[in-house]
């Protein structure tokens, strides 16, 4: 039926992540630590790299305190878990290395600590939502300050409230892991331990830095840190910062062997800094962290990472070489990407309904761009498109539906449009049916999404769905009032119309939600817009197209017209609106093809968007029995007429009579290759 109608989608399959059952009580439940370390040995675990580095890079002064801006800056701390995110880390860092008492009395925020430590956890999360990426949020953990050879070392029990006051803000935050990093005393990294042994039972990695001469501040050697870290029950040691790669390599190799229970990390400085213009330039580049990630491994790190310097080019560096060394590099719950679905013959698919199903994404790994959907190409590059729409089941049954858009993709068909409760009329979500067909056939599905039924909260929702399961084509309709009659009670929604909703995905095509916040990446629909060329109140009709057009519309399909004339003042008009060259978008023809002439009076006089001329309607008075023959010839005639004015074509049957469709798509196909 005609495309004034549609409704919602209620996702009738969801992403099948499989993992460890969470908790500790259960029987046979794994416990963090044994999770984590089931990680570590299918492969290794990329961590992102420095957060001060790009901080000052973005006009931080040196000397401001880097702990106060998950308060003060939190959308540039955000964008920092992002690009690290998107470059390929499995595991960030909280901005929370100097979060403690002491170091924050120098800027007189010592009272803000559980509260800074808190809301870094909370951040790193909220980013990793955002970015969609199974990661783990580690809280990082620095030494108290700097050591001070002519001060008093503080009491023991300051040093344990302290850490202890940092380790409870960051479990209140929600840390999968604690990053003990750099520090020169062993006794004090101890101390630190032990505190959060005592406070959960969730992974520790401990780092000491080393300096050239392999010895830490306090004397400390590898090989006794490790032996004492051991002793503590860490579940990874290691160093981090120092000179640079191989001095950090060095040290790992002595530290000794690691075990099931007992991994290495290593998370070198990007080599030795040099003061340009006031800042901190540091010298190796992303090709030769890349370098050394083989030797890393080699040396036993099944953690990796970077410290001062590092930059997300650094990790990016770091994800390929790892990829490249045949160590996978997604997360455990991670869905590995797949094509886009494409108009495969029914063959070359080899689905049925139950078949095994595809994954329907197209999400490229690392942060990529996701590819333009297959009608975005072929309307870049000039294709026919021929389109049919589908209506969704009034029932929860769906493989009648499936085997509709089975026929369409037999007879040649581009893509299906899917109705949303067309008619105001409920049936099965639109999504749902679209990723049923998708998912069995190969087949792309250009979804109808109304803002009848959903807020605006539902809309973005609904469309954040869409874009993960590999629906990329979505048509903006503002949608037919509810059928009072059916549902009594029923009220519509409205809260944005057709214009608003294409406003709301042109956002979302930018990388940001409807309140101008980030959501990890732009994503990559293909907008289309509804255009009725018989409206009653033409100037109405196509100011709210001029509007679409300017929220981001990239494509204009029409309600179903029948003669040469309609569509000549259609022509016209686009061209009274848009100047000489017409639509400035492809234009993508509706027709309807007739039954008989009961049908066309039908459509004529009781279907809203709908004129059928006179013409036409006598023509079909005439056509006797022969009717469903004349209303295919007439379609046909219209689409060879108007073939080098339009981009394609979007077949609407009634009635749920699939098969004059398919046939007007087979004669269409045929046509075009005889021509």
């Amino acid at each position: 039926m005609p495309i004034i109608q549609t409704k919602s989608a209620d996702l009738s399959k969801l992403f099948a992540l499989t993992s460890q059952p969470q908790g500790s009580g259960a029987p046979g439940a794994l416990t963090e630590r044994e999770r984590f370390h089931m990680r570590l040995r299918r492969r290794p675990l990329l961590f992102d790299g420095a957060m001060g580095t790009l901080l000052y890079s973005r006009g931080v002064p040196q000397r401001a305190c880097l702990d106060e801006l998950v308060l003060t800056r939190a959308d540039v701390v955000a964008t920092i878990h992002l690009e690290y995110l998107e470059a390929g880390a499995e595991a960030i860092e909280t901005n929370t290395f100097g979060a403690n008492r002491f170091r924050l009395a120098e800027y007189g925020l010592e009272k803000l600590a559980g509260r800074m430590n808190r809301r870094a956890a909370q951040l790193a999360r909220e980013a990793r939502e955002t970015a969609g990426k199974d990661a783990l949020i580690a809280g990082s953990i620095g030494p108290l300050g700097p050591t001070v050879p002519s001060q008093p070392r503080p009491h023991p029990g300051i040093v344990k409230a302290a850490f202890r006051e940092q380790i409870e803000g960051l479990l209140e935050g929600g840390v999968d892991v604690f990053v003990f990093e750099t520090f020169d005393h062993l006794d004090t990294l101890l101390a630190a331990i032990e505190q959060a042994r005592r406070a959960c039972d969730l992974p520790i990695i401990a780092q000491m830095t080393f300096g050239e001469d392999l010895v830490a501040n306090d004397g400390t050697t590898p090989q006794v840190a490790a032996a004492a870290l051991i002793a503590a029950g860490v579940d990874a040691l290691g160093v981090n910062c120092g000179s640079g790669p191989l001095v950090c390599l060095e040290a790992l190799a002595r530290t000794g062997e690691p075990s099931p229970t007992v991994a290495r990390s290593i998370m070198p400085n990007a080599g030795l800094p040099q003061r340009v213009d006031g800042q901190f330039i540091y010298s190796a580049e992303p090709a030769y962290f890349a370098e050394m990630v083989p030797r890393m491994v080699a040396a036993g790190a099944t953690i990796l990472g970077g410290c001062c310097g590092t930059t997300p080019e650094h990790t990016r560096a770091m994800r390929i070489a790892l990829d490249a060394a045949n160590v996978p590099g997604r997360g455990a719950l991670d869905i590995a990407p797949s094509p886009a679905p494409t108009n495969a013959t029914a063959d070359e698919a080899g689905q049925a309904a139950g078949a095994a199903p595809r994954t329907p994404t197209s999400e490229a790994p690392h942060g990529d761009a996701p590819k333009p959907s297959a009608l975005a190409r072929k309307l870049a590059e000039g294709t026919f498109v021929i389109s049919v729409e589908i209506d969704p089941p009034r029932s929860i049954r769906i493989e009648r539906t499936i085997e509709a858009a089975r026929l369409m993709q037999q007879a040649g068909a581009d893509i299906v449009n899917i109705s949303d409760s067309a008619t105001g009329r409920v049936r099965m979500g639109a999504m749902a049916v679209a990723f049923g067909i998708q998912n069995v056939l190969g087949l792309e599905c250009l979804v109808h999404l109304t803002t009848r039924d959903r807020n605006l909260m539902a809309l973005e929702a609904e469309l954040l769905g869409a874009h993960a399961l590999g629906i990329r084509d979505i048509l903006a309709l503002t949608g037919d009032p509810p059928r009072i009659a059916d549902r009594p009670t029923t009220t519509a929604v409205w809260d944005v119309d057709a214009i608003g909703l294409v406003e709301i995905i042109g956002r979302l095509n930018k990388g940001e939600d409807g309140a101008g916040s980030s959501i990890g990446q732009a994503a990559a629909f293909t907008i289309a817009c509804a255009l009725d060329p018989t409206a009653a109140d033409p100037a109405k009709e196509w100011a709210r197209l001029e509007r679409k057009l300017a929220a981001g519309a990239h494509l204009i399909m029409t309600q179903p017209l029948y003669s040469i004339a309609q569509v000549d003042s259609l022509l016209a008009m686009a061209r009274e609106h848009f100047g000489q060259g017409g639509f400035p978008v492809p234009l993508v023809l509706g027709v309807l093809p007739l039954h008989s002439a009961r049908h066309a009076e039908f459509l004529h006089n009781e279907v809203p968007g709908i004129t059928i001329p006179d013409e036409q309607r006598a023509a079909m008075n005439a056509a006797g029995e022969r009717g469903m023959e004349v209303g295919l010839e007439m379609s046909m005639d219209l689409l060879e007429r108007v073939r080098g004015e339009v981009q394609g074509t979007y077949i609407m049957p009634s009635f749920g009579r699939y098969e004059p469709a398919a046939e007007l798509v087979r004669r269409l196909r045929a046509r075009q290759v005889s021509t």
